[in-house]
């Protein structure tokens, strides 16, 4: 049997979940450099659609161009076709209905706990798509133990079906960090919050330039890292002198941003896991976090947290860190520590041992079969 991965996060834009993909991918092809998962896989490929314009550089996983659609047509018509009785692992929240051997990683079931962050059509092509997916999948696996918990409770899925892999943050400690706009926006040496912007209302961005209007007498700016005009949470009115916003940053921009931030504020209603927060806490970065979903589990003790709704918090505690260096060097380091626990390794060690539980079982049920079919 051979290990296949659904390769469509590739022609995808780069958010959490195609991060997810991509470095598990990675991870996984390092991991099979060692042949020690030879005996139960013929070998590991990467199907992708004809759309992909950059792969990874992997040494030991095959990338395949296979089928002529590209989106879910691929996903759903050709992707199939190509796997045949292989075994399938689709790591970005949905797979192929009609593959017959298949892993599927669902990050959350956020159409279903904040419905009012996705379109109408979104939400109703989750629905039906992921409580399908889960009852035809082998193992359905997820990124923490509370998108665990809303799977079993919006999709059905039995426990016993469930295995959470969380996710890593190496890929932030990789790249060198580019201070081009600290230096830009004469920010070196200043104290500032970082923030990202997003055009999901479920990032909850309104709320930070709602706290910011309650720093009054706080020398503190806050930064905005994200393609999205934050303006339109404020129905195109000025945002207040000290909001800077940057647009889009670069991976590379991004660390320099981290590791010169004050704080780290991230006031989502709704995530399956959070990696923008542990990317901060590796970098050293002190993180403000809500009280909500996956977010106490992935930051432990080493955060400040806040009522999403309540931009009054929020403010309090910017103003808390501001105020404490003797607290911002404790968070930086309770926060490098918890992240030293996430690792990509780890991950796509956790989604190996499933694959391979997953192709033994198969593998046993055939020779139950052919067993049966000779007597």
């Amino acid at each position: 049997m051979q290990l296949l991965i659904n390769g469509r996060f590739l022609s995808q834009r780069i958010t959490g979940v195609q991060r997810f993909a991509l470095e598990v991918t990675k991870a996984l092809d390092e991991l099979l450099s060692k042949d020690r998962h030879r005996g139960v896989f013929k070998d590991a490929r990467l199907l992708i659609p004809k759309n992909v314009s950059a792969v990874p550089d992997l040494k030991n996983i095959a990338v395949d161009v296979v089928g002529k659609r590209t989106g879910h047509a691929w996903e759903q018509w050709d992707l199939p076709l190509a796997v045949g009785g292989d075994l399938l692992v689709s790591l970005c929240q949905i797979g192929s209905l009609a593959a017959k051997r298949q892993l599927v990683v669902m990050h959350d079931a956020s159409v279903y706990g904040v419905p009012f962050a996705f379109s109408r059509t979104f939400r109703l092509w989750y629905k039906i798509l992921m409580p399908l997916l889960a009852r035809r999948s082998h193992r359905v696996l997820t990124v923490s133990e509370f998108s665990k918990r809303e799977l079993m409770r919006y999709c059905g899925v039995k426990e016993e079906k469930l295995r959470v892999i969380p996710e890593g943050k190496e890929h932030v400690l990789q790249v060198p960090a580019d201070p081009s706009l600290i230096e830009r926006h004469g920010l070196r040496g200043q104290r500032f919050v970082l923030a990202v912007s997003s055009v999901n209302p479920n990032k909850n961005f309104q709320a930070v330039v709602k706290a910011v209007d309650l720093l009054d007498g706080i020398d503190c700016k806050v930064v905005v890292a994200g393609g999205t005009d934050p303006r339109v949470f404020r129905g195109g009115q000025a945002l207040p002198d000290r909001v800077i916003h940057l647009g889009y940053v670069s991976d590379a921009q991004l660390r320099a941003l981290y590791e010169s931030a004050t704080a780290f504020i991230y006031p989502s209603f709704y995530e399956g896991f959070g990696l923008p927060p542990l990317e901060a806490m590796a970098l050293g970065c002190p993180v403000i976090v809500s009280r909500r979903a996956s977010m106490p589990e992935v930051c432990g003790d080493a955060a400040l947290y806040c009522d999403p709704e309540r931009p009054d918090e929020i403010a309090a505690s910017i103003r808390r860190l501001v105020a404490d260096p003797g607290l911002r060097d404790a968070l930086a380091q309770a926060g490098k520590s918890r992240a030293d626990a996430y690792t990509w390794k780890r991950s796509a060690l956790a989604l190996l041992n499933v694959a391979e539980e997953v192709a033994v079982e198969l593998g046993q049920k055939r020779a139950a079969v052919l067993s049966s079919v000779e007597e």
